[in-house]
């Protein structure tokens, strides 16, 4: 009987699809569930890849909270580029999306150069490309002395002042996802609502306001999201651009959690500083789920 199952379960119309899924199922294994538990397991230990993971209980996350202030530092510099970076980028991305929601020439032209900072905007190469255009003899400094007669060369890249300024900009400039996203969600608004409001003498703000807004907050939701989600993992630009300094200004979580794992090797705390940032990304984006009832409308819904 026994053999006769194996027979049917190979002679089965299922065999074609166990035999595609098993590279993913087994990729899943290797690649994310067993680093998953491994991180969760090195999380209450001292592991510094040389010895043997010690178990140390809470110790790590003691730590974490209670006496390492670079921590709160990486924290505050995470928080404030989130904030701050998310809306201004999904604002500048609206706004292009609406210009290039209008019957222009060349569109297919215009889209294709503004999703390309996208495309190339996280490679080392842009990083570069960012410093050296922010750096004190770089081509901003050119534009202000050229146009505002300003003469003084600041290294914005390396001014306390303005190092996360300056990485908040080039997170701006790489809004071309978003863009498309939002184009998208112009294309499916129905253009006889515009119409209807035409005729009532609504002007090209009450549009926006009563009609583009309500109509494309799913959209806005989607990008609210993966915003949020991408500003908590920015790693690239801290890391190439500056460095994390001046002074740790730029030391983002992620940037932080790389140096205690792979510099420091203290791969036990840098999982619980893991495991942490899970949490708190996992909490902003369920505030965002909560409160998207209040703000976000579906059309099925009626709203």
């Amino acid at each position: 009987m026994r053999g006769v199952g194996n027979k049917t379960f190979w002679k089965s119309d299922n065999t074609a699809g166990y035999v595609f899924i098993f590279p993913w199922l087994f990729g899943f294994l290797a690649f994310s569930i067993i680093p998953i538990a491994a991180s969760l397991y090195l999380a209450f230990t001292k592991y510094d890849i040389l010895s043997p993971p010690e178990w140390v209980g809470l110790d790590n996350f003691k730590e974490m909270f209670m006496e390492d202030s670079r921590y709160w530092i990486s924290v505050k510099a995470t928080l404030i580029f989130v904030f701050t970076a998310v809306p201004l980028r999904l604002c500048f991305a609206l706004a292009v999306a609406l210009l290039l929601n209008m019957k222009l020439k060349f569109l297919g032209f215009f889209r294709a150069t503004y999703y390309l900072p996208t495309l190339i905007g996280g490679s080392v190469a842009v990083s570069v490309m960012w410093r050296q255009l922010f750096g004190a003899s770089g081509a901003f400094n050119s534009f202000l002395e050229s146009f505002f007669g300003i003469t003084e060369k600041v290294s914005w890249i390396t001014h306390p002042s303005t190092a996360l300024l300056s990485l908040i900009v080039l997170s701006v400039w790489q809004f071309g996802s978003s863009m498309l996203i939002f184009l998208a969600g112009l294309k499916q608004i129905p253009a006889e609502l515009y119409e209807a409001a035409q005729v009532d003498g609504a002007n090209a703000w009450r549009k926006f306001k009563d009609i583009t807004i309500p109509l494309l907050t799913p959209v806005i939701f989607f990008n609210l999201v993966m915003g949020i989600i991408n500003g908590f993992k920015v790693f690239t630009e801290g890391m190439i651009v500056t460095g994390g300094g001046p002074f740790d200004k730029t030391l983002f979580y992620v940037l932080y959690l790389y140096e205690k794992s792979f510099r420091y090797y203290e791969m036990g705390y840098g999982s619980s500083m893991a495991w942490v940032l899970l949490l708190m990304i996992a909490f902003f984006t369920a505030v965002v789920f909560k409160t998207s009832k209040h703000w976000v409308h579906y059309e099925s819904k009626g709203e």
